[in-house]
């Protein structure tokens, strides 16, 4: 029955989020998903729970005794000569019944030319963000897991620093027999201890997540379901850039035919697809609506929003690649490498 009231605690808690999009939060490298096989399911992938160790820094809950002793490290290509590394490692008390986990994050900008007001050349400087997160599950029965991680963030630009601290809250249940799963997750609840500026505190980007995975019986797939941002609704914008278009005759602005409800809706769906080819060989194949319609092109929409990817054992190494495109101008790249080392001893 406790159980029961674990969504409406977390719906509770969220009417005190206020959504904070399009930049204006602080530690935003903190949405990045390191791991390639979300980043080519749609770039979130938080109720699956089969033991990948590279899922529980966005959901906790996920840790159980099929992580521990798993190691993983990820690279991600991104835009513009930045690149992310993320490291985890999991491990399982004693009871097996408690599990914890850490990850260390970077994400290193490289380097900017540095110029005074009149434009006149200063040198060069360098920007990263860093984030430790140390997180832990309780397996509470053969369904229900619940999670939580804690995270202290550094981040440096230039002559400028800032520190926070945030945290996860996570629930997952999972029951294996109907090859079902669901998680709910509150991101990134915390503070920003040490601003840029003095005096100019900015919020830290906190979201209320949900997902759903559902392997139909006996087909070689499963599907993937994220709702993100349900902290608020509306997460359409007018584009103040946006071509009008006007009736020849009359001159006036005529209205666009879309269904606002559904199109807003879209915004908060993630989806993926995971082909399951062999034990040890997975293509996946993601769709991000809302990347899409913030990121395409008006005259050549191309394929942003679409990601995919594949995983495959080598020996004890498990492999991962995932591409996620957002525009025309380029795509990131994932790779992921996972290795058990209770296998090595």
């Amino acid at each position: 029955m406790k159980l029961r009231l674990l969504p409406v605690l977390f719906l509770i808690l969220s009417t005190k989020l206020y959504a904070q999009l399009g930049g204006t939060t602080v530690f935003n490298a903190l949405n990045i998903n390191g791991s390639a096989r979300a980043a080519s399911l749609g770039g979130n992938y938080l109720s699956m729970k089969d033991g990948d160790v590279n899922l529980v820094a966005a959901n906790p809950s996920l840790l159980d005794s099929t992580t521990s002793g798993k190691l993983s490290f990820s690279y991600v290509d991104y835009f513009a000569k930045t690149n992310f590394g993320f490291a985890s490692y999991a491990k399982s008390l004693q009871n097996k019944k408690w599990t914890i986990a850490g990850t260390m994050q970077y994400f290193s900008y490289g380097k900017m030319t540095e110029l005074d007001g009149l434009g006149y050349e200063l040198g060069e400087f360098s920007a990263g963000d860093y984030a430790l997160t140390i997180g832990s599950a309780y397996q509470y029965d053969s369904l229900w897991s619940l999670g939580a991680n804690l995270k202290a963030i550094y981040s440096n630009l230039a002559n400028y620093y800032s520190f926070g601290m945030a945290a996860d809250l996570a629930a997952t249940y999972n029951k294996p027999k109907k090859n079902f799963s669901a998680a709910i997750v509150l991101k990134n609840i915390g503070i920003q201890l040490v601003s840029y500026t003095e005096g100019q505190k900015e919020k830290l980007p906190a979201e209320l997540q949900v997902g759903f995975i559902k392997r139909p019986r006996h087909a070689p797939f499963r599907f993937s379901v994220v709702f993100e941002n349900l902290q608020t609704w509306n997460l359409r914008y007018d584009n103040p850039n946006e071509a009008l278009l006007t009736d020849p005759v009359t001159g006036e602005v005529i209205e666009k035919n879309t269904w606002e409800f559904g199109d807003n809706l879209m915004r908060h769906v993630v989806i993926g697809t995971e082909f399951i080819l062999t034990k040890n060989i997975n293509i996946r194949l993601g769709y991000n609506y809302r990347r899409r319609q913030e990121l395409k092109l008006p005259d050549r929409p191309a394929t942003a929003g679409i990601s995919f990817g594949f995983g495959f054992k080598v020996s004890r190494f498990y492999l991962s690649y995932g591409r996620a495109i957002y525009h025309v101008a380029g795509p990131s790249n994932h790779f992921t490498v996972t290795t058990d080392l209770s296998k090595w001893i």
